[in-house]
């Protein structure tokens, strides 16, 4: 799995996954543990939607 998710979008992704996960701790909906997805993907820095849509946000690494 090569990563295809980068910087900002990790920060982002992490972010919104624990404010989900700690929204339905407290009581919020049931669908708000939907944010475990979000949270897994900015871990593991790979997403599979953006891997069959070809899309990346990872900076772009020269070649020599």
């Amino acid at each position: 799995m090569k990563p295809n998710v980068g910087g900002i979008d990790r920060i982002l992704r992490i972010v919104v996954g624990l404010a989900l996960i700690g929204w339905a701790v407290m009581g919020g909906p049931v669908w708000a543990w939907i944010g475990a997805l979000p949270l897994a993907t900015g871990a593991i820095g790979w997403c599979p939607p953006y891997a069959v849509f070809g899309f990346s946000t990872c900076a772009m690494k020269k070649q020599s």
